[in-house]
């Protein structure tokens, strides 16, 4: 992918809608993490709990906001592009988990860490649920 082609993937309207709808789902996902810090569970564990929550919004915001054109009808094939969904979005719960550990580890602030967690995962997640999760009834781009 050339630079202009990515420039230009990343100024286009779907790109501000799922940054729009990430951002529904960022707000419940720290909300949810401040909350539980306030326990006496792990903060690594704060984060993944969280971060759950968070996924979950942020599939009824993309499947209907974002990339509706690309999801399933109900049966199978939904269930399984829920099931791709699912799984890309472990690669973001496990870097989040790590760094937010790693930092509680070290006696770092565990809210800035897991700021620097969603930042990766958010343009990651982009890219592969657009080329490969939410494609249904058009080439992959």
């Amino acid at each position: 992918m050339t630079m202009e082609r990515l420039l230009k993937q990343l100024l286009s309207i779907q790109f501000l809608r799922y940054f729009a709808a990430s951002a529904g789902a960022l707000a419940v996902d720290m909300g949810g993490f401040l909350l539980l810090l306030n326990t006496a569970l792990p903060a690594g564990l704060c984060a993944a709990l969280s971060y759950m929550l968070g996924m979950v919004v942020n599939w009824f915001l993309l499947s209907r906001s974002v990339f509706e054109k690309g999801t399933h009808e109900a049966g199978p094939a939904r269930t399984r592009q829920k099931a791709l969904f699912l799984f890309t979005t472990w690669g973001g719960l496990a870097a989040t988990t790590v760094i937010v550990s790693g930092a509680d580890l070290i006696g770092a602030d565990v809210r800035l860490s897991k700021g620097l967690a969603i930042g990766v995962s958010f343009v990651l997640n982009y890219f592969v649920r657009k080329h490969y999760v939410f494609t249904a009834g058009q080439a992959a781009a």
